[in-house]
């Protein structure tokens, strides 16, 4: 086999004693052995941190919709008369240890290709101030969400029975004239509401939960020098969800569970009732 591909099986303990013995007799005897070690080794540490920044983007909300909302593909039991033999293929020794060669070989050249590439990162503008005070906004909101939505007896500070003292404290205090959103078309029932600071700013909200506990909640802030926005813009922060826009002076945002399929829906009748 290529020197390349020995000296990956190397890396991975994938060789018999004498193999090994062998190959370090000649890295350690030759230079050019030892270089194509070296730019293995980096490879494949390029390629782990690269998977591993991958793997900690969140997962898009339209996938996590997708799956939450797909349905199982409907079976039927066919016929005695149309059914089918069945066949089990099963690969031969000697095709199951080619398959596994080129898979090997590939994965060790990307590796080997990827250390000798220079990382390029493409240039981006810097962030705008409002881009800078709105991810800051979802940051906080997020974090809140993440602590109150899992409290039980103090999960708001006005009940929902309050609706006229929750309307003239939030309207006062953040500066945002609202309705009370009817979900209960969403499965969705009003608790009550809250009063916290995201970015510096006062910030109403109220909190809804459907029949399993999981917390929906509407918050809003006062937001002057934006344009009216139609456009809706979906974050994931780890297990929480945002779904955001402006309108008339103010920023509203419909936060939940990250697994929730229908928070998009339950944005656009929030932005008709509020």
């Amino acid at each position: 086999m290529p020197l390349e591909v020995r000296l990956s099986a190397l890396m991975d303990g994938e060789m018999s004693r004498d193999e090994k013995e062998e190959l370090e007799k000649l890295v350690a005897s030759d230079p050019e052995a030892r270089r194509i070690l070296d730019e293995l080794r980096h490879g494949s540490d390029v390629g782990r941190k690269a998977l591993d920044e991958v793997l900690k983007e969140p997962v898009p909300l339209a996938l996590v919709r997708s799956i939450k909302s797909a349905q199982a593909p409907k079976t039927r039991d066919p016929s005695p008369r149309l059914a089918r033999p069945s066949f089990k293929l099963a690969p031969t020794g000697r095709q199951s240890l080619a398959a596994a060669l080129i898979l090997f070989v590939l994965g060790g050249g990307i590796g080997y290709l990827f250390g000798m590439q220079p990382a390029q990162v493409p240039a981006a503008s810097p962030p705008t101030q409002a881009q800078i005070a709105m991810r800051n906004w979802l940051d906080d909101i997020a974090a809140y969400h993440r602590v109150y939505s899992r409290q039980s007896r103090h999960m708001v500070e006005l009940q929902a029975s309050e609706q006229d003292e929750i309307s003239k404290w939030l309207s006062s205090t953040v500066g945002v004239k609202f309705n009370f959103p009817d979900l209960a078309a969403d499965g969705l029932v009003f608790q009550g509401a809250r009063m916290f600071i995201a970015s510096g700013k006062p910030v109403g909200q109220l909190i809804y939960k459907n029949l399993d506990g999981d917390v929906v909640a509407i918050c809003f802030t006062k937001t002057d020098g934006v344009a009216n926005s139609n456009n809706f813009d979906e974050t994931i922060k780890d297990d929480v969800s945002i779904v955001s826009w402006y309108r008339d002076g103010a920023t509203y945002a419909v936060v939940g569970p990250s697994s929730d399929a229908m928070l998009d829906q339950i944005a656009n009748r929030v932005s008709a009732e509020i």
